[in-house]
Formats: C-alpha cells, sequence, structure tokens
C-alpha cells in the first residue's frame, strides 16, 4: 500500500535544463581557439560535473556547476566566462516552466508528497514560489549534505513523511540518482522517461511513464 510519494524536482515536476546546456555550450564552442563543438564542451563538463557531486566535502550544485564548467573550458581551449554562462541555468533552475500533466497530477493526487532534489535549497524554493507549489515537504542536498542516488536523500525524505519506505514511491526522471538510488534505500520507483529512450532489460513497462499525468490512473490501484 502506497501512502506516500517522493518525487524528484527538475526533469519530473518541472523541464530539465537540457535546452539551456546546449546553448551554454554552443555560446562556449564559439569562443574555442581550435576545432571545438558544443559536444565536446557538453562531455568535459558533464564528466567534472558528475566527479565533482561525489567528491568530498560537499559543495553546492551553483558552486560544482561553475567549476566543473570552468574544468571543461580550460580543457577545450575555450576563452568564455564560466560564472556569465552559468547564470542562464541558474535562472532555469528558479523559473523552469512545468512538464505536461503535472498540474492536473498534483491537483488530484491524495497523498502527501516530499520533493527530493539535488538543487540547491533556495533555487528550488524560488521555483516553488515561482508557481505557487506547496508539498508536505522538501528535501534539498544542501540540508543533507550528499546527493542523490546517496541513500541519506531518500532516508531525509522519508523522515520527514514520517513514513517507511515499503509505503512510499519514489517518481524521478534519472535512473542512476532516482530509480537505483530509491531502490537502494528499499523503496519503489517510478522512471520518468521524459526522452523516450528504450526502459532498460528487466523494467516491468508499469514502472515507466513520460510524465505525471502517466501516475495518475495508477495510483489507485496502488493506494
Amino acid at each position: 500500500m502506497i501512502e506516500g510519494l517522493l518525487l524528484d524536482f527538475y526533469g519530473t515536476v518541472v523541464e530539465e535544463d537540457d535546452e539551456v546546456v546546449a546553448s551554454i555550450c554552443t555560446r562556449a564552442a564559439a569562443s574555442a581557439s581550435g576545432a571545438v563543438t558544443p559536444d565536446h564542451i557538453d562531455g568535459a563538463w558533464w564528466q567534472a560535473f558528475q566527479a565533482a557531486m561525489v567528491a568530498s566535502p560537499f559543495r553546492p550544485q551553483r558552486e560544482i556547476a561553475v567549476a566543473s564548467l570552468a574544468t571543461a573550458l580550460a580543457a577545450t581551449g575555450c576563452t568564455a566566462d564560466a560564472v556569465a554562462l552559468c547564470e542562464d541555468q541558474f535562472r532555469h533552475w528558479r523559473t523552469a516552466p512545468l512538464r505536461p500533466g503535472t498540474r492536473d497530477f498534483l491537483n488530484s493526487v491524495g497523498l502527501p508528497i516530499c520533493v527530493v532534489s539535488n538543487i540547491d535549497r533556495a533555487d528550488l524554493e524560488a521555483a516553488l514560489s515561482y508557481h505557487g507549489l506547496s508539498f508536505a515537504a522538501v528535501v534539498s542536498s544542501e540540508d543533507v549534505g550528499a546527493y542523490k542516488p546517496s541513500p541519506q536523500m531518500f532516508r531525509r525524505g522519508l523522515a520527514m513523511l514520517g513514513m517507511r519506505a515499503e509505503g512510499v514511491l519514489h517518481v524521478g526522471d534519472s535512473l542512476t540518482a532516482d530509480v537505483a538510488g530509491a531502490q537502494a534505500a528499499g523503496m519503489a520507483a517510478i522512471w520518468v522517461n521524459r526522452r523516450g529512450r528504450p526502459a532498460p532489460d528487466g523494467m516491468d513497462a508499469a514502472d515507466v511513464i513520460s510524465n505525471l499525468a502517466g501516475l495518475t490512473a495508477r495510483l489507485p490501484r496502488l493506494c
């Protein structure tokens, strides 16, 4: 019996920053002295970003974004300013549009929800305010000092709801951070497949949705 939900935020409730990242990489590539493509920068940025996410000590997401982009720019011979380029990304974090089906889902769901997000608390709260959204609880990585898929994030969400893992469903768009992370914490998980990618072998089709509207019909059968 599902009694509560944990929800990822970016890529699940609101749109992820894919288009903004692509724009940043394109602008950065234009500052390169050699033959550098946006894909080169995107790959180098993502690699540096992921490494920083698991490094110690914990650093806020904004700091990681700038530092990892600066690393990527240096590695690809780009002269653009990482701080200036990241401003568009930070603006998106605060004003990201709702994903399709989000508003209807939130208006119809009758379960307590805790948002669990890797984004810094101030940016997350700004986005919630921007859309007038309210949840039973909100957990940011800054609150925990760790990023998903760390079990600490999911345990904090469960504690905020006052519920056990077997009674809570986690919903998110990352197979690693959300699905695998929740499962490692003893929770069932739903994958928001927003890009229409093939599902991993062994994943039940019922555990895959394209947006939160796909969860609306399923929840009554789980509660």
